[in-house]
């Protein structure tokens, strides 16, 4: 998918860098941290502005702390602890919201576009439940692997339209809040449907979460 091969080749990329900030001291969680902020801030302070191409430029480069921290985890001798994913999956809740949030401001405010408000809106709430499904699969026991449109497809989709709308290239914005509104649907319906596979497969062989 796309995920591994945006992340799998830019992570070894990555690890050289990662290897002098953890000889330089600096621990993983507070490179997560540190991008969560960075990206809450440049989205919330750009976007509802309408400063659309620097908001992103900003946000993109604190997205890089996404990956940095497990390069810095990998250069400390390990993978991460289950408190670093923890802290992870939910700062890039938190950054996704908050991205989704600042267009929000801006359609229902200077973009005076309350149509495309209510897709921004839609599109955050469905992200979420997007991320929730694997979540809650996970937490019962199950896999839930499966979707056209996952988190870093969501984020790659929404800054690329913004930054280019920010550009002044026309409607490519209102595309890709439309785009992500369908995909995220299909692909919540699509782990709806294979964890309800997988649960009555368990079922039919007498297992219980």
């Amino acid at each position: 998918m796309l995920t591994v091969h945006v992340r799998t080749p830019l992570s070894r990329l990555l690890l050289p860098v990662g290897r002098a900030l953890a000889r330089a001291g600096l621990r993983p969680d507070t490179l997560t941290v540190i991008g969560a902020i960075g990206v809450v801030a440049a989205a919330l302070a750009f976007y509802p502005r309408g400063r659309f191409f620097v908001g992103t430029l900003v946000i993109t480069a604190f997205v890089l702390a996404d990956l940095l921290d497990g390069a810095v985890a990998r250069a400390h001798g390990g993978t991460g602890s289950l408190w670093g994913a923890f802290l992870d999956s939910t700062m890039d809740r938190i950054g996704d919201a908050a991205i989704f949030a600042g267009l929000v401001l801006w359609f229902a405010g200077q973009g005076d576009d309350l149509v495309l408000a209510a897709v921004a809106l839609f599109d955050l709430v469905a992200g979420v439940v997007v991320s929730y499904t694997k979540a809650r699969a996970e937490g019962l026991g199950l896999s839930c692997n499966v979707g056209l449109m996952e988190r870093t497809e969501r984020l790659i989709v929404i800054l690329v339209a913004t930054g280019l709308d920010g550009l002044g290239v026309p409607y490519v914005l209102p595309a890709a809040l439309w785009l992500l509104a369908v995909t995220t649907v299909v692909t919540v319906g699509q782990r709806l449907v294979e964890v309800h596979r997988q649960a009555a497969a368990a079922a039919a062989a007498g297992r219980t979460p």
